[in-house]
């Protein structure tokens, strides 16, 4: 199987809205798209949604494909968190974001989560028992909520794959679809 292949016939989502760091949101997707899954942009509402540069740079604008209280986690087989600062707050706020998050993680499916991307994954409260990585301001929380955290580029905790920044892009981007290939994983 060629590397175009690897995720042929798999539906991936990345669940985002404004604020998301560009980069979080673009490389992991191209990795995944280069692999072969079909990409969907999820978010909180129809349209379009700002990314930004480090948080303080308006970036590009990216069409979203549906609304995430439009969908379930049974029309997808792998998810995407990014971070930025306000992308991941704002998702935790709203409790479709969070349900969705915590139904995907809870049933198995792999799931990439970068950088502020953890934040919600704490309030669909899911990280209890798991080991992961993030960006050092959201370390107090994950272990707040049970969680371990470790310091490293790439962690995968059965399906779960996080990094810490974009500087982890290149171990995060390879290691989602490694993962995300693999399937389902058995907690």
């Amino acid at each position: 199987m060629t590397s175009a292949e690897t995720l042929r016939g798999r539906k991936v989502a990345i669940l985002a809205t404004d604020g998301v760091e560009e980069v979080e949101l673009v490389e992991p997707r191209r990795a995944v798209e280069d692999a072969g899954a079909e990409v969907r942009l999820i978010s909180l509402s129809p349209g379009r949604i700002q990314a930004m540069k480090s948080d303080v740079n308006e970036a590009g604008t990216y069409e979203v494909d549906a609304v995430v209280g439009d969908v379930s986690v049974e029309d997808f087989d792998a998810l995407i968190l990014p971070g930025g600062t306000t992308n991941p707050d704002h998702l935790r706020q709203d409790e479709s974001a969070v349900g969705f998050v915590r139904d995907f993680v809870n049933s198995g499916r792999p799931v990439g989560v970068i950088c502020h991307g953890p934040w919600t994954l704490v309030e669909a409260d899911v990280v209890r028992g798991r080991t992961l990585t993030s960006y050092p301001s959201v370390r107090t929380d994950i272990r707040n909520a049970g969680g371990n955290v470790v310091d490293e580029e790439v962690v995968v905790d059965n399906g779960l794959v996080s990094s810490r920044n974009p500087d982890d892009l290149p171990a995060f981007c390879s290691k989602i679809v490694e993962e995300f290939a693999e399937g389902r994983h058995d907690r």
